[in-house]
């Protein structure tokens, strides 16, 4: 029975005990089986630990055919044997494919595809380049991009690399903008020495 407070409603009835809500930790959604283990080197290793979710990297990778069942073995010490066991695992292979898709969905498989396929471009220009029965126009287009490729960075100065620039929006239109200018250089261990020394 409530005591009668003026004005108040007070209930001794304790109210029911709240459930805490689960918290899905990063694991859960990169694993969708985050008890699933997986023996490397002989170890029984956790596909949510951290060697785990390397191990779970390179195989997804290994899915989309950027690294081979070689690599994959040699990296982690597995045994062909092993391998043909890990590979039939469900777990597993619901596990690599989660995270297969997961790099597909970021973009991630597509840029070390095209970095694979990028690094074979110049030896293909070369052969254009050094092919007598190439036309000369095509001389020149692939001497350009083995240029460009070669000299990959140098199109940044100097004093733009070296260069902080803040901007504060203040509102009304206004702007605070400041600019360290070129930062002076840095100086080699060498000359750190000789300017302790000289101090």
């Amino acid at each position: 029975m409530a005591d009668c407070v003026p004005g108040f409603l007070i209930d001794n009835d304790p109210p029911p005990p709240v459930k805490p809500a689960r918290v899905t930790a990063p694991n859960d959604v990169l694993n969708p089986y985050p008890s699933a283990t997986v023996t490397l080197r002989g170890i029984s290793i956790p596909l949510s630990s951290d060697v785990g979710e390397v191990f779970l990297l390179a195989c997804a990778y290994n899915r989309a055919r950027l690294v081979n069942d070689e690599q994959v073995c040699e990296k982690f010490g597995i045994t062909p044997e092993a391998w043909q066991t890990i590979i039939k695992n469900p777990a597993v292979r619901l596990a690599v494919n989660a995270e297969h898709e997961r790099l597909i969905r970021t973009g991630d498989i597509a840029r070390q595809s095209a970095a694979q396929l990028f690094a074979t471009a110049p030896e293909v220009l070369g052969k254009i380049l050094n092919d007598p029965k190439s036309s000369p126009r095509h001389v020149i287009e692939a001497s350009k991009e083995l240029r460009a490729t070669a000299r990959v960075g140098d199109e940044k100065s100097d004093a733009d690399s070296d260069r902080v620039v803040i901007t504060i929006n203040l509102g009304n239109d206004e702007k605070l903008v400041v600019d360290s200018g070129p930062l002076p250089p840095k100086r080699t261990a060498r000359e750190n020495i000789d300017a302790e020394t000289e101090g």
